[in-house]
């Protein structure tokens, strides 16, 4: 199938360059010329597991192409998969303004493109969106006296349930693959789209597929926050919160699934955070009390307030971060606890440095890079080379990264405190004189 793919961020360009690896002629759309040359050139512009090597050879093979231009992707294409960023307003509303202006770019490309030979373009929404956006924004866009002549257009919800680090990996096995719409052709058309995953369709309401991430990202955050709580409470009687909830997780049958139910660190990325504070917006938009949600979120900064106090504490004024990503294998910042913290400590006059074997400032681009420049505009300045480099003379070592080269690093140094937010570090560093868990 012709697919185009408007949004190369990480949803996109995993998603660009997983259906052009099954084969489906792909063209992503992004208005970042870097982006666009990044991919162009056989390299990916955001940081993945094995997203570069699907890069490079759906580019070689022909069958990914990126530009600017919605009007050379639309050409003859059958769908339209609209993976563009749906950040926080001031007040926790979602919004929907790269929604709206992707929208827009397709419809005026509709005016010179030529319609796919099916007769009928599917326009069909994979970024988290508030249930009844299709319906009152998506649909009336494409209404029929909206468009030109010869095309129609149906729209859809196929929400994504990709986690960085791990997208590539989601992307090929999904928890579920879910439908929204009300278009018959177009049910048909995702389902030979996604075809190569062997896995059933759920065919629901749009509206039902516009709610089941926010409950999916709203139940891990309850669950991230879940695991801390009790690794703080049991720490306090001397247990190891960790190997309560690594039995607890083993029981399937009334308790749950193990997946983020393991005391640690504060949430954060781009997904939970936004997702949990438009919840709560769609709730007072709707006179809706839902106190569990706004607990959560305020459990989560009690993490990251905890942290920075018992630091503070010490005394202690030269500080390393091993790690500044909101998790490992990616160089997201958004939300990021750990660049939450590295700010914080800035702003109290403490002495920090950084080691993140991933992140790289001159490589970030889009959101990712306006959300650092905004939090800590002159990071490169706390940027170490080398994890020896961010460890010379500190007193407080704070591992958020379990990378090699770190862990190594921090056994030959000799700080007074070491604080583990990552949890599986390794008897070798819990063994450390100075070593503690944050929340255990």
């Amino acid at each position: 199938m012709k697919v185009a793919v408007l949004g190369l961020g990480y949803v996109g360009t995993v998603t660009a360059a997983g259906l052009a690896s099954q084969g489906h002629e792909v063209v992503g759309v992004d208005v970042d010329l870097m982006k666009v040359d990044t991919i162009n050139g056989g390299h990916s512009p955001v940081v993945e597991p094995r997203i570069d090597d699907l890069v490079r050879s759906a580019v070689a093979a022909g069958r990914l192409q990126a530009t600017t231009d919605a009007r050379l992707a639309l050409e003859h294409a059958d769908i339209s998969l609209i993976c563009v960023g749906t950040p926080s307003l001031p007040r926790g509303d979602t919004d929907l303004t790269y929604i709206r202006r992707a929208l827009s770019d397709l419809r005026d490309a509709m005016t010179v493109a030529t319609p796919p030979a099916a007769g009928i373009h599917s326009v069909v929404i994979r970024s988290t969106v508030p249930p009844g956006t299709c319906a009152s924004v998506v649909a009336p866009t494409f209404a029929e006296d909206e468009l030109p002549g010869q095309w129609s257009v149906a729209t859809a919800m196929c929400p994504e349930f990709l986690r960085e680090g791990s997208g590539v990996q989601d992307f090929f096995a999904p928890p579920f693959v879910v439908v929204g719409t009300e278009d018959p052709r177009t049910r048909d058309s995702l389902a030979e789209l996604f075809a190569f995953l062997g896995q059933e369709i759920h065919h629901v309401d749009l509206a039902t597929a516009e709610s089941l991430k926010y409950a999916c990202n709203a139940f891990h955050a309850v669950k991230v926050t879940f695991a801390n709580e009790m690794g703080r409470v049991f720490a306090a009687f001397g247990v190891d919160g960790r190997r309560v909830m690594e039995i607890f997780s083993q029981d399937h049958k009334l308790n749950i699934a193990p997946a983020y139910l393991r005391p640690g660190f504060a949430f954060g990325g781009s997904c939970l955070p936004k997702d949990l504070r438009a919840l709560q917006s769609m709730a007072r938009y709707n006179g809706v009390e839902i106190p569990m949600v706004g607990a959560t979120m305020t459990s989560n900064e009690i993490v990251v307030r905890s942290l920075v106090d018992r630091v503070l504490g010490t005394g202690y004024r030269r500080v390393c971060l091993l790690g500044l990503s909101f998790k490992m294998d990616t160089d997201d910042l958004r939300e990021s606890p750990n660049l939450e913290v590295a700010e914080r400590f800035v702003g109290k006059g403490l002495d920090v440095r950084i080691y993140d074997p991933i992140v790289n400032p001159d490589l970030l681009v889009g959101a990712n890079l306006r959300y650092l420049q905004s939090k800590l505009s002159h990071v490169n300045r706390l940027l170490a080379a080398s994890p020896e480099e961010a460890l010379d003379g500190a007193e407080v070592v704070i591992v958020a990264s379990s990378h090699p080269a770190a862990l190594a690093a921090l056994k030959a140094a000799d700080p007074r405190l070491v604080i583990d937010l990552h949890g599986r570090l390794g008897e070798d560093i819990e063994r450390l004189p100075a070593y503690e868990g944050v929340s255990w």
